[in-house]
C-alpha cells in the first residue's frame, strides 16, 4: 500500500515530513504536541451542528455522561481514519483508533467544560502547542515548518507520521522491509538539495 504513487506514496510523503524534522529535539517536540493539537481541535468542533437530523448517541466514558454528535468533528475524524489506514494497515489502524479515542475524549471534555470555557482552553492549548513546535523549528531544526510548503501534508498527515516515527524509534516498526532506509535516502537527498540552494543564494 505504501509504495503506490501520488498522495498515498508513503515513502514520498514521509520523506517530505522527515526533511523538515531531522533534528532529534524537534522530532521529540512534535511527538509531544502534534496529537494534543488534534485532540483540542476535536474539543471545539464538538460544538458544530450535526449534519443529519438524527438522535444524538448517549455515551458514558471518562467519568462523564455526554452525547456523541455526528458533526464536523466526527466526519473529520473519519477522513483521518480513512487516510491513515490507506497508508498502512497496521500503523494506520492504530492511528485510526487513536483518532476515534480523541473524538470520544474530546466530546467528553467539551460537554463537561461547555462552550464558554472550552474555546478558551482550546485556544490556550493550541497557542502553546504551536508555539512549542515553532521553537523546535526555529531553534533546533533551523528550517521553516512543513505547513508553509505543503498545508495538506502538515495538517492531515502529521499525526500519523509522528506515530509512525515513534513506532519505528521504540519498536523498530516499518510498514515493509527497507521502508526506513528508502525514506532516509530521500530525506538525505532533500536536505542536500536544500543546503545547495542556500549556498547558491549566499554566493
Amino acid at each position: 500500500m505504501g509504495k503506490c504513487g501520488g498522495l498515498f506514496d508513503l515513502e514520498k510523503q514521509f520523506a517530505f515530513y522527515g526533511a523538515y524534522h531531522s533534528n532529534p529535539i524537534n522530532v521529540f517536540i512534535h511527538m509531544l504536541f502534534v496529537w494534543p493539537i488534534a485532540f483540542t481541535l476535536l474539543v471545539i468542533l464538538y460544538f458544530t451542528p450535526p449534519f443529519f437530523d438524527l438522535p444524538q448517541i448517549q455515551f458514558s466514558a471518562f467519568g462523564n455522561d455526554f452525547n456523541l454528535v455526528l458533526n464536523l468533528g466526527f466526519f473529520l475524524t473519519l477522513i483521518y481514519c480513512f487516510f491513515y489506514i490507506a497508508f498502512d494497515k497496521k500503523a494506520g489502524s492504530l492511528a485510526a483508533l487513536m483518532c476515534l479515542l480523541c473524538w470520544v475524549g474530546g466530546s467528553s471534555v467539551a460537554s463537561k467544560l461547555g462552550y464558554s470555557l472550552a474555546w478558551k482552553v482550546v485556544l490556550a492549548a493550541q497557542v502553546f502547542c504551536w508555539g512549542a513546535q515553532l521553537i523546535g523549528h526555529g531553534v533546533f531544526e533551523k528550517r521553516a515548518p512543513a505547513l508553509l510548503d505543503n498545508f495538506t501534508q502538515a495538517f492531515l498527515m502529521a499525526p500519523f507520521f509522528v506515530l509512525l516515527e515513534a513506532l519505528q524509534m521504540f519498536c523498530g516498526y516499518e510498514p515493509y522491509p527497507g521502508f526506513h532506509a528508502n525514506v532516509q535516502a530521500k530525506v538525505d537527498a532533500e536536505i542536500k538539495e536544500l543546503v545547495a540552494k542556500k549556498q547558491k543564494k549566499i554566493s
